[in-house]
């Protein structure tokens, strides 16, 4: 396939190029520059108008409680979604598989048709949570990375005897292993070190939520005397979900020893847990990616995404963040983080990509392209999607 004619964002910089053409051939990028002959019968399409950036990856979902949206809207954080008594685990547990394959893939829908071309979700459930999401992805040309979990909760008097993981959920563990691309581990409040240090030992993605609240952070220092995020590293963790409460000291842990943070500042706020301090992060050394979070907190749209923190960031630090860095969370680092050929478009990465319209209403005239991303765009702006280089949505 050739696409003629459109202005691009290039590379790891996001760079703006006004006018180029892209040739795209096994799905990936093979060719990005002004003069492209066409070869003979490849299909060959005039993108005139049209913007075309790195398609979003939604680094941390909970597609489970799709079913749940909006449920116990002014209940606290343990109440709403804690592993073990939240109202979450509660309704996951009491609701069919139909029913909650269906809420799921109308998410993977949404999801597709807000540009999302990638999303990662931490799966509950056990080995059935992860087979009934292989099962909704089937035929949804969504790429995903699924991290599962063992239905497995110490309690705190278990954590500070420093009790092992038992030897009857090691196989559970292994099958999780090999159906899924990795584990997403609920926290370090409901693992002892020990447990942490088993399951730093697998050889897949290794993802823990940490320092998502004040009562967690102030929970692991009543329990064990010693910080949430370093617990959490005792798992040995590519990258960490939230750290909305971590400490200058536990962020210079995390920018040595993993490859990043995935933030989630809508569902923080959502949950009246602030947001996280991103200039601390990034002083730190820290890759930050972006996520949507739980479903039934949030829609999982990366536009709002990038257009709140941007702002409620300035309302509150009064200071700005370059609009570049945020859609950077959004794709780029996404793809860092994963370290995977996603998140970028330039020669040999995945053709996974948005198309958006120049001319749409709230976006023309375009002056700054990353800012006219970050804060005036949404689906209304989408022409159409591509994944793997196909189009999966839209028309151009």
């Amino acid at each position: 396939m050739l696409i003629k004619n459109l202005s691009i964002l290039s590379g790891q910089e996001l760079n703006f190029v006004l006018n180029t053409n892209i040739k795209i051939q096994n799905k990936i990028f093979k060719k990005i520059q002004p003069e492209i002959r066409p070869s003979v019968k490849e299909e060959s399409i005039d993108c005139e108008g049209l913007l075309l950036i790195p398609g979003f990856i939604n680094a941390h979902t909970h597609i489970g409680d799709s079913i749940g949206k909006d449920v116990l809207l002014n209940n606290s954080v343990d109440k709403r979604i804690h592993p073990v008594f939240g109202a979450k685990s509660k309704i996951l547990k009491n609701t069919s598989q139909e029913n909650l394959a269906n809420f799921m893939k109308n998410t993977c829908h949404s999801m597709i048709r807000k540009g999302i071309t990638t999303f990662v979700d931490f799966r509950e459930g056990g080995l059935d949570g992860v087979t009934l999401l292989k099962k909704v992805l089937s035929d949804v040309p969504l790429r995903s990375i699924i991290l599962g979990r063992v239905e497995f909760f110490q309690e705190h008097a278990e954590i500070r005897k420093n009790l092992p993981f038992p030897r009857e959920k090691i196989k559970d563990l292994a099958k999780i292993l090999k159906k899924s691309d990795g584990i997403g581990i609920s926290g370090a409040n409901e693992n002892s070190t020990s447990v942490l240090n088993y399951y730093s030992k697998t050889t897949k993605l290794r993802v823990i939520h940490s320092s998502e609240t004040r009562q967690s952070v102030s929970t692991s220092k009543k329990i064990t005397g010693k910080s949430e995020t370093v617990r959490a590293l005792s798992l040995k963790p590519h990258f960490l979900i939230h750290m909305t409460y971590a400490s200058k000291g536990d962020l210079n842990a995390v920018a040595k020893r993993t490859r990043g943070i995935v933030i989630c500042p809508r569902a923080n706020s959502s949950l009246a847990e602030g947001i996280p301090d991103i200039e601390l992060m990034q002083k730190a050394g820290c890759t930050l990616a972006l996520g949507t979070d739980n479903v039934m907190i949030n829609s999982p749209d990366m536009f709002r995404e990038m257009d709140f923190l941007w702002k409620v960031t300035m309302g509150i630090h009064k200071k700005r963040i370059d609009p570049k860095e945020i859609l950077k969370m959004a794709t780029v680092n996404g793809g860092k983080i994963l370290k995977k050929n996603i998140g970028v478009i330039e020669i040999g990465k995945i053709a996974d990509c948005i198309f958006l319209d120049k001319h749409a209403l709230d976006l023309e005239p375009m002056h700054n392209p990353h800012a006219s991303i970050v804060h005036r765009a949404s689906e209304s702006a989408i022409k159409a999607v591509m994944i793997g280089g196909k189009i999966v949505h839209g028309k151009i």
